[in-house]
């Protein structure tokens, strides 16, 4: 098992925290959201890592062989990071997680380190942690499941009162989970050339030709992903005191 996390993007929206540092490394709570990912991962057991990098990348680098020396990390990085969006960082870390299993994050959670044993635990060939009790609306990554739990439709589009909650980012594949992952990839970013989209397009093609993946409710443990500065201050006043360094 791999841990993939994808830190390519500018983060404009973030800015100006972001003029002159990833969001990802961004200072919170005498840490980073990185050095919390790679802390939980280490914790789970997942020590070899692949970060998709672009923009500020060698800041990203420094700080994993500065922060982290005892975890296998691998660089791939995404020279069109600005004109992409997250499934064509995705679709570049293929060949380095080909054949094995691989646990995927965005840079930009904050979570509480028992999610990861969760979602690992799901016993499922590909399964996301989704963030329920939420008020839901047009932002969010939002999950329509079955009787069984298993992902009907995920995206923005998703109705709000449809929705068992917010895929908040982190989901695992089995080797099995994972080959059918980069065939739908393959098929949205090299046969329709969709570079611009979110890698939920793909989930979605995956599960439509039959593929399953659960969805694992994570309850009331904290978890934000940080998109603005107003989620940046969430996340510091309201998510952080949560995190169980904290209590």
């Amino acid at each position: 098992m791999k841990g993939v996390i994808l830190a390519a993007g500018t983060a404009s929206r973030l800015r100006p925290l972001t003029d002159a540092i990833p969001k990802c490394l961004l200072p919170l709570g005498g840490g980073t959201l990185l050095g919390r990912t790679l802390d939980n991962l280490a914790a789970a057991g997942i020590r070899d890592v692949v970060i998709v990098t672009g923009y500020l990348e060698e800041q990203i680098r420094r700080y994993v062989r500065e922060r982290r020396p005892d975890m296998r990390a691998e660089f791939v990085r995404n020279e069109v990071y600005a004109s992409t969006n997250n499934i064509y960082s995705l679709w570049l870390a293929r060949e380095a997680v080909r054949g094995d299993g691989m646990t995927l994050l965005d840079s930009d959670i904050l979570f509480d380190p028992a999610i990861l044993p969760a979602v690992l635990g799901a016993g499922a060939p590909a399964a996301l942690a989704v963030k329920t009790g939420l008020e839901l609306g047009d932002e969010e990554i939002k999950v329509e499941v079955d009787a069984g739990r298993r992902v009907r439709t995920i995206g923005k589009h998703v109705p709000a009162p449809r929705a068992m909650g917010e895929s908040i980012g982190i989901e695992t594949f089995t080797p099995e989970g994972l080959a059918a992952l980069f065939l739908a990839m393959e098929r949205k970013v090299v046969g329709e050339g969709r570079v611009d989209i979110f890698y939920e397009a793909a989930f979605q093609d995956m599960i439509d030709r039959g593929s399953e993946m659960l969805a694992v409710d994570i309850g009331r443990l904290p978890a934000i992903e940080i998109d603005t500065i107003d989620d940046f201050r969430r996340a510091e006043s309201e998510v952080l005191p949560l995190l169980p360094e904290s209590r």
